[in-house]
């Protein structure tokens, strides 16, 4: 066994060692040097575009399904509305919180939030219904401080505000670009009526005249979901830039 022996200080060296350990509490007292935030005591600052719980406005949504294909995870399917509409359903057991949905929908009908906390009871829970969506999550907010990473010269400090950070940012609506589809090489159309099935308005159909079988959209009708372009076996469909009215 080996004995360490402990070095005996001088007294003007203990004293100073003693003042140096209490003038580091004073200073951690005064000015913390943690970088941790005491969560739920405290909230971090995060940008109006943080990748949290989406929520959706169906008067926005014009069912083009963009958010369902983009999905990578296959979290958002589309359902029946009673208005006849289709409209997204978020299933968070398998969202990744890409936002992939929220950056493809053309008229910003799904929005980001800050919120990141939700609990769910189990899996069958977090699959969020259309209605589900419009409205965000009970949320018990227990914080008295928002904090922030700051960094001044070469240190990284917490810089707290006695405030309340904004969890559902105020986004403003994309200018709505009034669309719709057309057929622009009719000779190459098979006539297979998977734009007449998938389509939500019942816009598109197909007449037989004589042995021929021509497709037909109703332009009143079609309101630019784009879901028939997306269908379309030849890609003969597109969508096509409405006139302005009184133009």
């Amino acid at each position: 066994m080996i004995k360490i022996k402990v070095p005996k200080l001088k007294m003007l060296d203990s004293v100073k060692l003693h003042v140096d350990a209490l003038l580091t509490g004073a200073k951690e007292a005064i000015r913390p040097g943690t970088i941790t935030i005491e969560y739920p005591r405290e909230r971090r600052k995060l940008p109006d575009n943080f990748r949290g719980y989406i929520l959706f406005s169906p008067e926005r949504c014009k069912s083009c399904w963009q958010c369902s294909f983009v999905c990578p995870a296959n979290a958002i399917k589309m359902e029946l509305a009673s208005n006849n509409r289709y409209y997204p359903s978020i299933d968070y057991a398998k969202c990744i919180f890409c936002h992939f949905c929220v950056d493809t929908c053309p008229v910003t009908a799904l929005r980001p939030t800050k919120i990141h906390d939700v609990v769910y009871k189990d899996l069958e829970e977090m699959y969020t219904p259309t209605e589900g969506m419009v409205n965000p999550p009970k949320i018990i907010r227990e914080e008295k401080y928002t904090v922030e990473y700051v960094v001044e010269g070469r240190d990284l400090i917490l810089k707290r505000t006695r405030e309340m950070d904004n969890l559902i940012p105020e986004i403003e609506p994309h200018a709505e670009v009034k669309e719709y589809s057309t057929c622009f090489d009719p000779e190459s159309c098979l006539a297979c009526g998977l734009c007449v099935n998938s389509c939500p308005v019942e816009a598109i159909s197909i007449t037989t005249v004589g042995q021929e079988r021509r497709l037909k959209i109703d332009r009143e009708k079609c309101y630019g979901c784009g879901i028939c372009v997306n269908v379309c076996p030849m890609h003969i469909l597109k969508l096509v830039k409405r006139p302005e009215e009184g133009g």
